[in-house]
């Protein structure tokens, strides 16, 4: 089933009404949640907070200590970073280890992830893809031959960034960075859909999505509670794997960033009760 992408510019903030008194689920990780619930806030909705992923270490730290190391000693000529999540993971670790990677290049996909990098990493991005593909990346790069490139990433990563990167003649290091595991805690979502008391439910990955469903599941609710709730995906890539699971979004914003998915969430409920 295919779906249409909402050409959802934004109305702003004069048009906060419409979404004051909203009930808005927050499905990222606890340390991820904060910027989208004050935005939510500044809109006069209310945020409900519902994990659907936990970032933890990956099952085999070793290639990733190993891979810091050789960061921190000068031996990669770019670190490639492709979500806040890898920045925060490897923040981590780099404390857990006490290693700095000083002033290595850095490559990002987004400007969430750019500004991830910035507060985690403290390190300056040098280059950004403006739009969340490898391949704007990889053509953003424009990697020599021979250049060496750290490449952590999510353990379900999927391996098409490091095949293009390999193909275009450098030398790719990609190792586990975490892994997720399902989210737990915060608001009780199943009751309140039971009670018809949620208006919006907000996907920013692949992963959030299908955990939500088995978190859901598991704690007695079905996909049934979800008629005539607004489902939010804040780019192409969550909203096919909604659309996979049957859960077409109502709203994928054209900037996949958070603040564009709760520019465009507003805009929804704008056009939807004007």
């Amino acid at each position: 089933m295919p779906f249409q992408e909402a050409n959802y510019s934004g109305a702003g903030h004069s048009a906060a009404s419409v979404l004051s008194g909203k009930r808005v689920v927050i499905t990222r990780a606890p340390h991820q949640a904060a910027e989208m619930a004050h935005l939510l806030s500044e809109y006069g909705a209310e945020p409900l907070f519902y994990p659907c992923l936990e970032i933890i270490p990956p099952e085999d730290p070793g290639p990733l200590d190993e891979a810091l190391r050789a960061a921190a000693a000068g031996r990669f000529d770019r670190l490639v970073v492709t979500s806040a999540n890898t920045a925060w993971a490897l923040a981590q670790r780099l404390a857990a280890l006490d290693l700095s990677l000083g002033d290595l290049r850095v490559a990002v996909i987004g400007p969430q992830t750019a500004a991830a990098v910035r507060e985690s990493l403290h390190i300056e991005v040098e280059v950004m893809a403006s739009k969340y593909v490898a391949e704007e990346l990889v053509d953003a790069l424009q990697p020599v031959a021979g250049a060496r490139l750290f490449l952590p990433q999510s353990a379900i990563a999927r391996p098409i960034l490091a095949q293009l990167l390999l193909e275009a003649g450098a030398e790719v290091t990609a190792v586990d960075a975490y892994q997720t595991a399902l989210g737990k805690g915060g608001d009780d979502v199943p009751r309140l859909l039971a009670e018809g008391k949620v208006d919006a439910i907000t996907f920013t990955s692949s992963s959030t999505v299908r955990n939500f469903l088995t978190r859901l599941e598991r704690e007695g609710r079905r996909r049934r509670d979800l008629v005539n709730i607004c489902l939010a995906a804040i780019g192409p890539i969550t909203a096919k794997t909604m659309v996979e699971l049957e859960l077409p979004p109502a709203v994928v914003p054209e900037t996949y960033t958070v603040t564009g998915l709760i520019t465009a969430l507003n805009t929804y409920f704008v056009d939807k009760e004007s």
